[in-house]
């Protein structure tokens, strides 16, 4: 990629964090509910075109945490036909969730190595780890702060503007495959995250400054 600086951006929940959809899972067991009625809804959602969708709501900041958890806790089923309580819906789907060491360690690393860093999130009602953040990261965007989120080209764009370098020059890694796809629309690299390892190895091929870094 030249010996000009790059950027490495990446996503929060599945990213640096354990898996979204193991803590989501734990989530559905524990409360009991049946996980078709929930990808169902998520399903919905997300295909959705309209703006109005809970899910789209959500991630832009128009839809407030406490109201999607209404919305979803009435679209879910339990086993024994109890209903899902929507009070901590949310902080009880991702409390799964823990920070993956491994890919804080390479975020540390890429900044050591003179990369600029970005973090590129659409939140959930999360509650972000703000000191470590700005440890992290030279830029942070998180979609309901901007009401913008991935993959609306609009976000992406915005993050190249904060970075103040051309998108050819950033690598986007993300656990959604339609997310990278929507990084790589707008001149990005786009990376695929499924597991620590094989990121820090295509990193490694990817941005000269990260090969001879001693993990």
């Amino acid at each position: 990629m030249g010996d000009e600086r790059h950027a490495l951006v990446l996503d929060y929940g599945g990213v640096l964090t354990t898996s979204v959809a193991t803590s989501v899972h734990q989530w559905l067991t524990s409360d009991g509910i049946e996980p078709a009625s929930y990808h169902a809804a998520l399903r919905e959602w997300y295909d959705s075109a309209s703006q109005d969708s809970p899910v789209h709501g959500l991630e832009n900041g128009t839809l407030p945490p406490g109201e999607f958890e209404r919305l979803l806790a009435a679209r879910l089923r339990t086993g024994d036909g109890r209903p899902v309580p929507a009070e901590g819906l949310l902080t009880r789907m991702f409390a799964g969730m823990r920070p993956d060491e491994e890919m804080l360690r390479l975020v540390r690393a890429a900044r050591a190595a003179g990369l600029a860093t970005a973090l590129l999130s659409n939140s959930w009602g999360n509650t972000y780890p703000t000191e470590l953040l700005a440890e992290l990261f030279d830029v942070v965007v998180i979609s309901g702060e901007v009401g913008l989120r991935k993959p609306d080209a609009a976000i992406y764009t915005l993050l190249v503007e904060r970075l103040a370098l051309p998108a050819r020059r950033c690598v986007f890694v993300d656990d959604l495959p339609f997310n990278v796809e929507a990084a790589v629309a707008v001149g990005m690299t786009g990376l695929h995250h499924v597991d620590a390892a094989t990121t820090r190895g295509e990193l490694a091929r990817l941005l000269p400054a990260l090969a001879e870094v001693t993990w």
